[in-house]
């Protein structure tokens, strides 16, 4: 349900997103990195805390971490490891669409083609950058609900904050996405931007984020071109 705010001039939509998708490296849903060094619960419960010692996710969950206050994650829920994460592992010294380098967001989409197109963009630049088109990456859905009043950008697709190029979008987007917090809205749904068609939603706020489950694994290859193929698993 489309309308706005009396206190703002965002475009505003209240909505019920019963299943939105985002996509997780296959490396996050394994065991813990140093799990297999352990040959009991005691030498495990140390690995642990000496793993714990440099992980984003458990120090901000403790304490905070940056722009993420350790009060806004989300405990006792299903996979809060992940909600968490994707607040707590936002990119060092560079800001994404709708996040800045100091705390991330929870990107979705409703269909995984979506999150696909969006996904391999991104890795195919990393790969350009790298000067290598070969590698194999392995991604998981992990499917959840959002609701809320969200900044609604679906009727925007000229909005600064959507520009192809990631140095004009996204401090755009960044600007967007701070007032959006600072007005207490729940997130951004927006024209993905790499997918004609698909819609994508960034929650700017741990909580937003609600009953996640995990869902189909895909394979994408790049085999020493830009071009990727992509193999359900």
């Amino acid at each position: 349900m489309a309308g706005s705010d009396p206190a703002s001039d965002l475009p505003l939509a209240r909505e019920a997103f019963e299943r939105t998708i985002r996509l997780v490296s296959s490396a996050r849903l394994r065991d813990a990195v140093l799990a297999p060094l352990a040959d009991d619960p005691e030498e495990q419960a140390m690995l642990a805390e000496i793993e714990g010692a440099t992980s984003s996710r458990l120090i901000a969950e403790e304490r905070g971490l940056a722009a993420l206050a350790a009060d806004e994650l989300v405990h006792g829920v299903p996979h809060a490891k992940f909600i968490n994460a994707s607040f707590a592992y936002a990119k060092p010294r560079e800001p994404n669409r709708f996040n800045p380098a100091t705390r991330g967001a929870w990107y979705a989409a409703l269909e995984a083609q979506t999150c696909i197109a969006e996904v391999g963009f991104h890795l195919t630049r990393a790969l350009a950058d790298a000067g290598d088109f070969d590698a194999v990456v392995e991604y998981g859905e992990m499917i959840a609900s959002l609701a809320g009043v969200f900044v609604d950008l679906r009727g925007s697709p000229g909005h600064p904050s959507l520009d192809p190029d990631p140095a004009a979008g996204y401090p755009a987007g960044n600007a967007l996405a701070a007032r959006a917090r600072g007005e207490g809205h729940n997130g951004i749904i927006y024209p993905s931007v790499r997918h004609p068609g698909g819609t994508c939603i960034a929650a700017l706020w741990p909580n937003v984020v609600q009953s996640v489950v995990q869902g189909a694994m895909y394979r994408l290859t790049w085999a020493g071109e830009p071009d990727f193929t992509v193999e359900a698993l």
